[in-house]
C-alpha cells in the first residue's frame, strides 16, 4: 500500500488543481445564470479535501493508523459533498468518485494493518 499511497497522493494533488479551476468556472456559471446551485462552491471544498488528502497520503505512506483514519474522513467528506451538491457541475461526480475510491482503499489499509502486524509477530 506504500506505493498506492504515494501515487494516489501525487494524483490527488495534481487533480486538485483541475478541480479548483473547473469549480471556479462552474461557480461563475452558476452566478451568471442565477440558478441557485452551489456546485462551484462544493467543487472548491472537494478540491481542498483532495489537496489535503494527497498531502496526508504522501506523508503517512509508511503506515500510520491515524493517517488512515484522517484519509477516510477527508476523502469520505469530499465524496459526500461532491455527490450531494454537484448540481449542473457533472464533473464533480467524477471527482467525488475518485475520493470515494481513495477513502475505501484507506479503510481497507486501516483494517488490514492489524492483521499484518499479528502475522509478523508470530514469526
Amino acid at each position: 500500500m506504500k506505493i498506492w499511497k504515494l501515487v494516489s497522493g501525487i494524483l490527488c494533488i495534481v487533480l486538485s488543481l483541475f478541480v479548483i479551476l473547473q469549480s471556479c468556472a462552474a461557480g461563475l456559471s452558476n452566478a451568471l445564470e442565477e440558478n441557485g446551485e452551489s456546485g462551484g462552491t462544493a467543487g472548491v471544498v472537494v478540491a481542498i479535501m483532495l489537496l489535503s488528502g494527497g498531502i496526508v497520503s504522501i506523508a503517512t505512506r509508511k503506515g500510520s493508523k491515524g493517517g488512515n483514519i484522517a484519509l477516510v474522513v477527508m476523502f469520505g467528506l469530499a465524496a459526500l459533498v461532491g455527490f450531494t451538491l454537484a448540481g449542473s457541475y457533472k464533473d464533480l461526480v467524477i471527482w467525488a468518485g475518485w475520493c470515494l475510491i481513495c477513502a475505501v482503499l484507506a479503510l481497507i489499509d486501516l483494517i488490514r494493518k492489524p492483521k499484518e502486524n499479528k502475522n509478523f509477530n508470530k514469526e
